[in-house]
Protein backbone atom coordinates (compact mmCIF):
# COMPACT_ATOMS: atom_id res chain seq x y z
CA UNK A 1 0.00 0.00 0.00
CA UNK A 2 2.66 2.56 0.80
CA UNK A 3 4.77 1.78 -2.68
CA UNK A 4 1.23 2.30 -4.49
CA UNK A 5 0.70 5.57 -2.70
CA UNK A 6 4.19 6.86 -3.57
CA UNK A 7 3.94 6.15 -6.77
CA UNK A 8 0.43 7.47 -7.22
CA UNK A 9 2.48 10.41 -5.53
CA UNK A 10 5.53 10.69 -7.89
CA UNK A 11 3.15 10.36 -10.95
CA UNK A 12 1.06 13.12 -9.67
CA UNK A 13 3.98 15.23 -9.56
CA UNK A 14 5.47 14.28 -12.45
CA UNK A 15 2.00 15.24 -14.34
CA UNK A 16 2.29 18.80 -12.31
CA UNK A 17 5.78 18.82 -13.57
CA UNK A 18 4.51 18.44 -17.51
CA UNK A 19 1.56 21.33 -16.64
CA UNK A 20 4.16 23.74 -15.37
CA UNK A 21 6.46 23.03 -18.83
CA UNK A 22 3.78 23.87 -20.52
CA UNK A 23 3.58 27.23 -18.77
CA UNK A 24 7.18 27.94 -18.95
CA UNK A 25 6.78 28.69 -14.70
CA UNK A 26 10.19 29.08 -13.99
CA UNK A 27 10.12 32.66 -16.43
CA UNK A 28 6.41 33.05 -15.55
CA UNK A 29 7.59 33.53 -12.13
CA UNK A 30 10.17 36.15 -12.97
CA UNK A 31 7.18 37.30 -15.28
CA UNK A 32 5.11 38.69 -11.67
CA UNK A 33 8.18 41.30 -10.98
CA UNK A 34 7.19 43.43 -13.93
CA UNK A 35 3.94 44.41 -13.12
CA UNK A 36 4.70 44.88 -9.67
CA UNK A 37 7.80 46.74 -10.18
CA UNK A 38 5.83 49.10 -12.43
CA UNK A 39 2.81 49.79 -10.35
CA UNK A 40 5.28 50.80 -7.53
CA UNK A 41 7.05 52.78 -9.43
CA UNK A 42 4.08 54.77 -10.71
CA UNK A 43 2.46 54.70 -6.84
CA UNK A 44 6.02 55.39 -5.56
CA UNK A 45 4.66 53.54 -2.21
CA UNK A 46 2.99 49.99 -1.60
CA UNK A 47 -0.88 49.53 -2.65
CA UNK A 48 -3.54 48.31 -0.60
CA UNK A 49 -2.68 44.68 0.24
CA UNK A 50 -6.60 43.65 -1.47
CA UNK A 51 -4.84 45.17 -4.51
CA UNK A 52 -1.64 43.10 -3.76
CA UNK A 53 -3.36 39.94 -3.64
CA UNK A 54 -5.62 39.80 -6.32
CA UNK A 55 -2.82 41.51 -8.37
CA UNK A 56 -0.02 38.46 -8.11
CA UNK A 57 -2.98 35.90 -8.39
CA UNK A 58 -3.73 37.80 -11.95
CA UNK A 59 -0.98 38.11 -12.87
CA UNK A 60 0.44 34.56 -12.27
CA UNK A 61 -2.50 32.83 -13.72
CA UNK A 62 -2.30 35.40 -16.23
CA UNK A 63 1.31 34.71 -17.62
CA UNK A 64 0.69 30.65 -16.71
CA UNK A 65 -2.40 30.66 -18.79
CA UNK A 66 -0.74 32.81 -22.21
CA UNK A 67 2.72 31.01 -22.60
CA UNK A 68 0.50 27.74 -22.32
CA UNK A 69 -1.21 29.01 -25.23
CA UNK A 70 1.88 30.03 -26.73
CA UNK A 71 2.62 26.31 -26.87
CA UNK A 72 -0.86 25.10 -27.97
CA UNK A 73 -1.09 27.35 -30.19
CA UNK A 74 2.74 26.26 -31.92
CA UNK A 75 2.00 22.63 -31.14
CA UNK A 76 1.61 21.66 -35.06
CA UNK A 77 5.13 23.81 -36.00
CA UNK A 78 6.47 21.79 -32.29
CA UNK A 79 5.69 18.65 -33.92
CA UNK A 80 7.03 19.79 -37.45
CA UNK A 81 10.66 20.68 -35.42
CA UNK A 82 10.58 17.28 -33.29
CA UNK A 83 10.95 15.62 -36.73
CA UNK A 84 14.10 17.63 -36.81
CA UNK A 85 15.12 16.70 -33.59
CA UNK A 86 14.33 16.81 -29.89
CA UNK A 87 14.60 20.16 -28.37
CA UNK A 88 18.25 21.04 -27.35
CA UNK A 89 18.13 20.99 -23.44
CA UNK A 90 21.14 23.65 -22.65
CA UNK A 91 21.70 24.20 -19.36
CA UNK A 92 22.21 27.63 -19.81
CA UNK A 93 18.83 28.49 -21.27
CA UNK A 94 16.10 29.35 -19.04
CA UNK A 95 13.58 27.59 -20.75
CA UNK A 96 14.99 24.18 -20.56
CA UNK A 97 14.60 23.82 -17.05
CA UNK A 98 11.19 21.49 -17.67
CA UNK A 99 11.20 20.03 -20.51
CA UNK A 100 10.37 22.02 -23.71
CA UNK A 101 6.99 22.05 -25.59
CA UNK A 102 5.27 18.60 -23.75
CA UNK A 103 2.35 18.45 -26.08
CA UNK A 104 4.61 18.51 -28.93
CA UNK A 105 6.72 15.76 -27.88
CA UNK A 106 3.75 14.15 -26.86
CA UNK A 107 4.44 13.64 -23.02
CA UNK A 108 0.97 15.99 -22.63
CA UNK A 109 -2.35 15.60 -24.13
CA UNK A 110 -3.42 18.69 -26.34
CA UNK A 111 -6.84 18.22 -24.32
CA UNK A 112 -4.89 18.50 -20.81
CA UNK A 113 -2.81 21.12 -22.03
CA UNK A 114 -5.60 23.41 -23.26
CA UNK A 115 -8.33 22.54 -20.32
CA UNK A 116 -4.86 24.01 -18.05
CA UNK A 117 -4.68 26.57 -19.84
CA UNK A 118 -8.45 27.76 -20.34
CA UNK A 119 -8.95 27.39 -16.32
CA UNK A 120 -5.80 29.86 -15.83
CA UNK A 121 -7.41 32.16 -18.24
CA UNK A 122 -10.42 32.44 -16.14
CA UNK A 123 -9.11 32.90 -13.69
CA UNK A 124 -6.72 35.73 -15.06
CA UNK A 125 -9.81 37.21 -16.10
CA UNK A 126 -11.74 37.44 -13.14
CA UNK A 127 -9.11 39.18 -10.94
CA UNK A 128 -8.35 41.31 -13.94
CA UNK A 129 -11.67 41.84 -13.99
CA UNK A 130 -11.95 42.91 -10.57
CA UNK A 131 -8.70 45.24 -10.84
CA UNK A 132 -10.94 47.57 -13.07
CA UNK A 133 -12.56 47.01 -16.86
CA UNK A 134 -8.90 48.35 -18.41
CA UNK A 135 -7.00 45.48 -17.22
CA UNK A 136 -9.58 43.20 -18.17
CA UNK A 137 -9.54 44.41 -21.93
CA UNK A 138 -5.69 44.53 -21.73
CA UNK A 139 -5.76 40.70 -20.94
CA UNK A 140 -8.17 39.89 -23.57
CA UNK A 141 -6.40 42.11 -25.86
CA UNK A 142 -2.72 39.59 -24.79
CA UNK A 143 -4.58 36.22 -25.44
CA UNK A 144 -5.58 37.42 -29.03
CA UNK A 145 -2.44 39.56 -29.35
CA UNK A 146 -0.48 36.11 -28.14
CA UNK A 147 -1.83 33.71 -30.33
CA UNK A 148 -1.48 36.12 -33.62
CA UNK A 149 1.84 36.18 -32.99
CA UNK A 150 1.96 32.43 -32.90
CA UNK A 151 0.07 32.15 -36.44
CA UNK A 152 2.55 34.55 -37.75
CA UNK A 153 5.74 32.21 -37.87
CA UNK A 154 5.18 31.56 -41.72
CA UNK A 155 4.23 34.71 -42.45
CA UNK A 156 6.91 37.28 -41.29
CA UNK A 157 9.59 38.44 -39.34
CA UNK A 158 8.06 41.48 -37.84
CA UNK A 159 5.75 39.07 -35.71
CA UNK A 160 8.62 40.65 -33.56
CA UNK A 161 6.83 43.45 -32.14
CA UNK A 162 3.56 41.55 -31.51
CA UNK A 163 5.66 39.49 -28.77
CA UNK A 164 6.79 42.98 -27.63
CA UNK A 165 3.24 44.50 -27.15
CA UNK A 166 1.94 41.33 -25.62
CA UNK A 167 4.99 41.40 -22.97
CA UNK A 168 4.26 45.18 -22.15
CA UNK A 169 0.34 44.42 -21.50
CA UNK A 170 1.32 43.28 -17.76
CA UNK A 171 2.84 46.01 -16.70
CA UNK A 172 0.45 48.47 -18.18
CA UNK A 173 -2.47 46.96 -16.52
CA UNK A 174 -0.35 46.46 -13.12
CA UNK A 175 -0.35 50.65 -13.37
CA UNK A 176 -4.55 50.83 -14.30
CA UNK A 177 -5.12 48.70 -11.77
CA UNK A 178 -3.16 50.92 -9.15
CA UNK A 179 -4.52 54.26 -10.84
CA UNK A 180 -7.39 53.79 -13.46
CA UNK A 181 -6.48 57.80 -14.65
CA UNK A 182 -2.07 57.34 -14.41
CA UNK A 183 0.19 59.67 -16.65
CA UNK A 184 -0.10 59.08 -20.64
CA UNK A 185 3.75 60.17 -20.70
CA UNK A 186 4.53 57.73 -17.87
CA UNK A 187 2.36 54.51 -20.17
CA UNK A 188 4.30 55.61 -23.24
CA UNK A 189 7.41 55.44 -21.38
CA UNK A 190 7.17 52.14 -19.77
CA UNK A 191 5.41 50.60 -23.52
CA UNK A 192 8.94 51.66 -24.73
CA UNK A 193 11.01 50.02 -22.14
CA UNK A 194 9.14 46.82 -21.88
CA UNK A 195 8.68 46.64 -25.41
CA UNK A 196 12.62 47.21 -26.35
CA UNK A 197 13.68 44.33 -23.20
CA UNK A 198 11.14 42.15 -24.61
CA UNK A 199 12.83 42.26 -28.67
CA UNK A 200 16.32 42.42 -27.29
CA UNK A 201 16.49 40.06 -24.17
CA UNK A 202 13.73 37.72 -24.68
CA UNK A 203 12.26 37.07 -28.31
CA UNK A 204 14.87 37.55 -30.49
CA UNK A 205 17.19 35.26 -28.35
CA UNK A 206 14.73 32.34 -27.69
CA UNK A 207 14.41 32.59 -31.69
CA UNK A 208 18.19 32.46 -31.98
CA UNK A 209 18.16 29.47 -30.09
CA UNK A 210 15.54 28.15 -32.45
CA UNK A 211 17.70 29.51 -35.92
CA UNK A 212 19.12 26.37 -36.65
CA UNK A 213 15.86 24.30 -37.27
CA UNK A 214 13.74 27.70 -38.00
CA UNK A 215 15.72 27.93 -41.55
CA UNK A 216 15.24 24.62 -42.67
CA UNK A 217 11.87 24.81 -41.96
CA UNK A 218 11.62 28.36 -43.66
CA UNK A 219 9.96 29.65 -40.26
CA UNK A 220 10.45 33.58 -40.10
CA UNK A 221 12.14 35.21 -37.31
CA UNK A 222 14.77 38.04 -36.77
CA UNK A 223 17.37 35.88 -36.90
CA UNK A 224 16.46 33.88 -39.87
CA UNK A 225 15.57 37.13 -41.32
CA UNK A 226 18.98 39.36 -40.81
CA UNK A 227 21.33 36.42 -40.01
CA UNK A 228 23.64 35.93 -36.45
CA UNK A 229 25.25 39.40 -37.08
CA UNK A 230 22.08 41.46 -37.80
CA UNK A 231 20.08 39.89 -35.28
CA UNK A 232 23.08 40.49 -32.71
CA UNK A 233 22.72 44.32 -33.66
CA UNK A 234 19.32 44.52 -32.71
CA UNK A 235 19.76 43.02 -29.83
CA UNK A 236 22.86 45.35 -28.62
CA UNK A 237 20.67 48.59 -29.77
CA UNK A 238 17.58 47.57 -28.25
CA UNK A 239 19.12 46.70 -25.06
CA UNK A 240 21.48 49.99 -24.44
CA UNK A 241 18.18 51.99 -25.59
CA UNK A 242 16.51 49.84 -23.05
CA UNK A 243 18.61 50.54 -19.86
CA UNK A 244 18.69 54.11 -20.48
CA UNK A 245 14.42 54.29 -20.59
CA UNK A 246 14.45 52.27 -17.49
CA UNK A 247 16.83 54.32 -15.65
CA UNK A 248 14.89 57.24 -16.73
CA UNK A 249 11.58 55.05 -15.87
CA UNK A 250 12.83 54.71 -12.20
CA UNK A 251 14.09 58.65 -11.85
CA UNK A 252 10.58 59.54 -12.08
CA UNK A 253 9.58 57.82 -8.43
CA UNK A 254 7.80 59.57 -5.88
CA UNK A 255 10.08 60.16 -3.44
CA UNK A 256 13.77 61.28 -1.88
CA UNK A 257 15.16 57.84 -3.54
CA UNK A 258 14.32 58.21 -7.37
CA UNK A 259 18.52 58.88 -7.50
CA UNK A 260 19.30 55.89 -6.06
CA UNK A 261 16.90 53.93 -7.92
CA UNK A 262 18.11 55.57 -11.80
CA UNK A 263 21.65 54.69 -10.34
CA UNK A 264 20.98 51.12 -9.28
CA UNK A 265 18.58 50.90 -12.40
CA UNK A 266 22.25 51.46 -14.61
CA UNK A 267 23.86 49.38 -12.89
CA UNK A 268 21.76 46.61 -13.10
CA UNK A 269 20.91 46.97 -16.46
CA UNK A 270 24.82 47.17 -17.57
CA UNK A 271 25.44 43.68 -16.07
CA UNK A 272 22.20 41.80 -16.86
CA UNK A 273 21.68 43.05 -20.02
CA UNK A 274 24.53 45.30 -21.94
CA UNK A 275 27.72 43.05 -20.93
CA UNK A 276 25.76 40.03 -22.39
CA UNK A 277 24.77 41.90 -25.27
CA UNK A 278 28.06 43.31 -25.91
CA UNK A 279 29.61 39.35 -25.83
CA UNK A 280 26.45 38.27 -28.17
CA UNK A 281 27.41 40.95 -30.49
CA UNK A 282 31.16 39.68 -30.58
CA UNK A 283 31.38 35.75 -30.26
CA UNK A 284 27.60 35.06 -31.82
CA UNK A 285 27.35 32.22 -30.12
CA UNK A 286 24.62 30.05 -28.85
CA UNK A 287 25.85 29.26 -25.41
CA UNK A 288 26.43 33.25 -25.24
CA UNK A 289 23.06 34.30 -26.75
CA UNK A 290 21.48 31.37 -23.64
CA UNK A 291 23.24 33.34 -20.96
CA UNK A 292 21.98 36.80 -22.35
CA UNK A 293 17.85 35.11 -22.31
CA UNK A 294 18.68 33.79 -18.97
CA UNK A 295 20.25 37.42 -17.13
CA UNK A 296 17.38 39.51 -19.50
CA UNK A 297 14.57 37.37 -17.94
CA UNK A 298 16.33 38.35 -14.15
CA UNK A 299 16.37 42.52 -14.98
CA UNK A 300 12.97 43.12 -13.74
CA UNK A 301 13.47 41.35 -10.74
CA UNK A 302 16.98 43.08 -10.56
CA UNK A 303 14.88 46.56 -10.61
CA UNK A 304 12.11 45.93 -8.57
CA UNK A 305 14.86 44.63 -5.53
CA UNK A 306 16.38 47.85 -6.47
CA UNK A 307 13.28 49.80 -6.02
CA UNK A 308 12.18 48.26 -2.45
CA UNK A 309 15.92 48.67 -1.26
CA UNK A 310 15.62 51.89 -1.67
CA UNK A 311 12.28 52.30 -0.16
CA UNK A 312 13.58 50.48 3.11
CA UNK A 313 17.01 52.81 3.31
CA UNK A 314 14.64 55.93 3.19
CA UNK A 315 12.23 55.20 5.34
Amino acid sequence: MKGAGTGAGGALFSNLKLFLALSRTTHGLLDLATPALSALVWLGEFPSPWIVAIGLLTAFAGYTSVYALNDLVDYRTDVERMRHGVPRETPDYLDTLFVRHPVAQGLLSFRKGLAWAVSWAVLALIGASLLGPVCALLFVCGIILEATYCLMLRVSHLRVFVSAVVKTLGGIAAVFAVDPTPSAFFIGLLFLWLFLWEIGGQNVPADWHDLDEDSELGYRTIPVRFGREGASRIILVCLVIAVGVGAYLLSSVHGPFSVFCAGGGLVAGFFLLILPAWQVYRSMSTSDVDRLFGRASLYPLALLLVFLLSMISFV
